[in-house]
């Protein structure tokens, strides 16, 4: 009779083991493994996936089983040491501590520090079982699930909490594995580049109109030719009368095969009949839809205008690119325009730059959100417009304001300041 009762006994200790391993296994698996798993054809982990789908039959069933086996080995726990030491408190006292004893170290902490260790696969061998279970006692489940809601709502507490978006989610695993050391920072900023495409805008990637080099369209044609070919850009934005009345872009390739017929007379060269219609696009544009508009049309240069039609800059293919997988330099380029590091660990940097330029060259955090510029943000943290030789200190960055001309901060130089 004794034995049978201590066989009974750790017979429901394993099924509470059991119970408790697949909740922690099933509740810590890998969605993204178990989906991609599933498209592979795999029907344990489809299984997995249609447990997972539903976690409050899961959980509710689990629990339900769990405490079922808990509360009739604890009965059978009490009834063999009343026997045993007979009725008195003795007894009661005794069953309490051995069984909390037994159920703490075999059927919660080593169950769970197992299955922990091991989720998807654990997650895969218990899941045609734990899917009978809960087909079984979803009712039981259903009942119970009703009672906390409106629980739950009586005391206030019935609200769900704000569900995190894909988007924060990729963006919190990202963030975790370059912690762990599983993504170098390289290949996280091109993850995380990706997703910022979405709340980019064209304004915010742009070359700036002071930064354009642009040709006027009545040089004369020999001079137009040299400073074309002179020029670091294939395409070259061309001007008539004022900079911003931009009348064609003229593309290298095109102009080289308007001028090997001519045999070296360039004065009968024909520069409208060369020069391609501008693109405009405005500049609240997403940087998004910016990319898949020049896949579409098979282009890679526009011009950003604002809500007047005034000529504000320039974006290209390469620029919507290099948000992604960072500065992307040819034999023609100068690596990261406007940023020079200096010895002291500080950096001059020209007031026209873009935050995110600088963040991505020198691998710091400066706020974006109120500013596209170096300058703009000087300019909106000061409430001011500095003079040259003031000083300010926002967000762990000192900034020395270097040059000013006129109503422009034209050059600052920007240092870490050391937590103390």
């Amino acid at each position: 009779m004794i034995a049978g009762y201590i066989i009974a006994i750790f017979v429901l200790l394993a099924l509470s083991g059991f119970f408790s391993g697949s909740e922690t296994a099933l509740t810590a698996a890998s969605r993204a493994r178990m989906h991609a798993l599933e498209k592979e054809g795999d029907k344990r982990a489809a299984a997995v996936n249609r447990l997972i789908s539903n976690r409050e039959g899961l959980i509710g069933s689990i629990l339900l089983g769990n405490n079922v086996v808990n509360i009739l080995a604890s009965v059978l726990a009490t009834s063999l040491f009343t026997q045993l030491f007979g009725q008195g408190g003795v007894a009661m006292a005794m069953a309490t501590g051995v069984m909390t004893i037994l159920v703490l170290v075999f059927a919660e902490v080593m169950p769970k520090t197992y299955a922990i260790g091991r989720p998807d696969a654990m997650a895969m061998s218990v899941a045609g079982i734990i899917s009978i279970l809960v087909a079984v006692a979803s009712w039981i489940v259903t009942a119970i699930q009703a009672i906390v809601s409106v629980t739950l709502k009586l005391v206030g507490l019935g609200t769900p909490a704000e569900a995190i978006t894909a988007d924060e989610e990729i963006r919190g695993a990202i963030d975790l594995h370059a912690f762990e050391g599983g993504v170098d920072d390289a290949d996280r900023q091109r993850l995380v580049g990706a997703l910022d495409l979405k709340e980019l805008t064209v304004e915010d990637v742009m070359i700036h109109r002071k930064n354009i080099k642009m040709l006027s369209a009545d040089l004369d044609p020999r001079q137009m030719v040299m400073k074309a070919l002179a020029s670091p850009h294939t395409r070259i934005p061309l001007y008539r009368g004022e900079k911003e009345e931009i009348v064609g872009i003229l593309h290298a390739k095109d102009l080289l095969r308007a001028i090997i017929p001519l045999g070296g007379n360039l004065a009968s060269l024909d520069l409208d009949a060369i020069m391609r219609k501008p693109w405009f696009v405005p500049e609240t544009t997403p940087v998004q839809d910016q990319l898949d508009a020049f896949l579409k049309e098979r282009s890679h240069f526009a011009l950003v205008i604002d809500e007047y039609g005034e000529l504000q800059g320039l974006i290209t293919l390469e620029d919507i690119l290099e948000e992604i997988v960072g500065s992307i330099h040819d034999e023609h380029d100068i690596a990261v325009q406007g940023v020079r590091p200096q010895e002291d660990g500080s950096v001059n940097v020209d007031g026209w730059v873009p935050i995110r330029d600088v963040n991505r060259a020198m691998n710091w955090n400066l706020p974006d959100d109120e500013a596209v510029t170096v300058a703009g943000l000087v300019i909106h943290e000061a409430q001011t417009i500095p003079e040259a030789g003031q000083s300010f200190v926002f967000h762990g960055y000192r900034f020395n304001v270097l040059r000013r001309q006129r109503n422009q901060v034209t050059g600052l130089n920007i240092s870490v300041i050391e937590p103390a």
